[in-house]
């Protein structure tokens, strides 16, 4: 008798087979994905994203005008991507944008050009505290804002650095909200719940 373990014995590492942005995009010109298929590339894998409830989506539309209305000179960025490395490009709810001729036609934005994102979170609270804000921090987003639907405040995160924001303010319900990059914008925080 050997020795030798059997080979089914024998634990294999799992392989995983990460995607590029690139791969992502072709499992959508394939029609793998479809537009109904709400999922987003971090860091080389699927996440599918929560379906869109009213009150998230009426958020939404109330920052996109209030930012529309404001942030002269800038791209609001609704729903659409951001591409934060060759394996890594998600959609944050709103994303304000340095403004282009070409209202970025030509390229997907990339972190420099992100002058503001805003992640509203009700079931994927968890997600976007975790995970995204700290890969926004590692791509040195300048504010990245919470729309925290659960406890009806909104969370600013500013300075970041490789370990995180450090600087985290809570704005209630009976405070005003305006971002670094846009001070001619301010966001009446109990108008969001």
């Amino acid at each position: 008798m050997s020795d030798l373990a059997n080979p089914v014995d024998v634990p294999q590492p799992i392989r995983r087979h990460k995607l590029s942005v690139e791969d992502f995009h072709k499992l959508g010109e394939a029609g793998v994905l479809h537009a109904e298929s709400r999922v987003e590339l971090f860091e080389g894998e699927l996440v599918d994203m929560a379906p869109i409830g009213d009150w998230h989506a009426g958020v939404v539309a109330a920052l996109t005008e209030t930012f529309v209305k404001g942030a002269v000179g800038a791209t609001v960025w609704i729903q659409n991507p951001v591409r934060f490395a060759d394996d890594t490009e998600l959609q944050p709810d709103v994303a304000v944008l340095r403004r282009r001729d070409d209202f970025y036609r030509s390229r997907t934005p990339r972190p420099a050009d992100v002058l503001l994102l805003i992640e509203v979170a009700d079931s994927t609270l968890a997600y976007d505290r975790g995970p995204k804000l700290a890969l926004y921090a590692r791509q040195e987003i300048r504010e990245v804002w919470i729309v925290n639907l659960r406890d009806r405040r909104v969370e600013v995160f500013r300075d970041p650095s490789p370990q995180g924001y450090r600087i985290h303010l809570l704005h209630g319900a009976s405070e005003w909200v305006s971002a670094l990059d846009l001070p001619n914008v301010s966001v009446e925080v109990a108008t969001l719940f």
